[in-house]
């Protein structure tokens, strides 16, 4: 494998003015904490499946069509699943990140794992806003043990944006909290209309 293709820990330069440093230092620190994850095989091979599983929300539509075929009384839990995870990507992307222009911590993310180059901003990790908004809209349809799975998975895609260093820790932080409340304002709006 090569070597990373910035140093470690390093805050990337042509970060917005806006940001403090303690922010900054915050994300050095926890990128430098990664390192040792970022040199052992199975967890190379665990944050680049799990990244490409967040790409799209593609996990999150196979868990729903999963659900359906086993129960087919679900199909109409896929589907709105998957609609409003259409729904909170367009307001992440095209809705919030627009008005952040933070820099990736590396262009392509860290060379040791194959990645998509993202096209939007840094903040916030729409992995991170997906992840934890279909997590949160599954849990109202499903019993403890299950979402307990759902969060754990969104857990695991969350740091894999950060140890990747496609993101920095902040923006997989602000996205998760993104999509945890779009994911309840969802559940309060399907409970209204159900």
């Amino acid at each position: 494998m090569s070597a990373p293709d910035e140093p470690t820990g390093a805050v990337p330069p042509g970060e917005p003015t806006g940001t403090p440093a303690w922010h900054q230092r915050l994300d050095a620190r926890v990128d430098a904490a990664l390192e040792p994850l970022r040199r052992w095989r199975p967890t190379v091979w665990l944050f680049s499946v799990a990244s490409l599983l967040g790409d799209f929300g593609m996990l999150w539509h196979i868990v729903g069509v999963g659900r359906a075929i086993a129960d087919p009384a679900r199909w109409t839990q896929a589907l709105t699943l998957s609609a409003l995870m259409g729904v909170e990507s367009l307001t992440v992307n095209q809705g919030i990140k627009p008005f952040f222009k933070r820099r990736r911590p590396t262009e392509r993310g860290d060379s040791r794992f194959r990645m998509r180059k993202p096209r939007t901003s840094s903040f916030p990790s729409g992995h991170a806003s997906s992840a934890f908004f279909a997590s949160i809209v599954l849990a109202g349809w499903t019993t403890a043990p299950a979402t307990a799975l759902w969060f754990a998975f969104a857990v695991v895609i969350a740091a894999s944006r950060v140890a990747t260093r496609i993101h920095h820790f902040s923006d997989v932080a602000a996205g998760a909290l993104v999509g945890a409340a779009m994911g309840g304002i969802a559940l309060l709006g399907l409970s209204f209309f159900g």
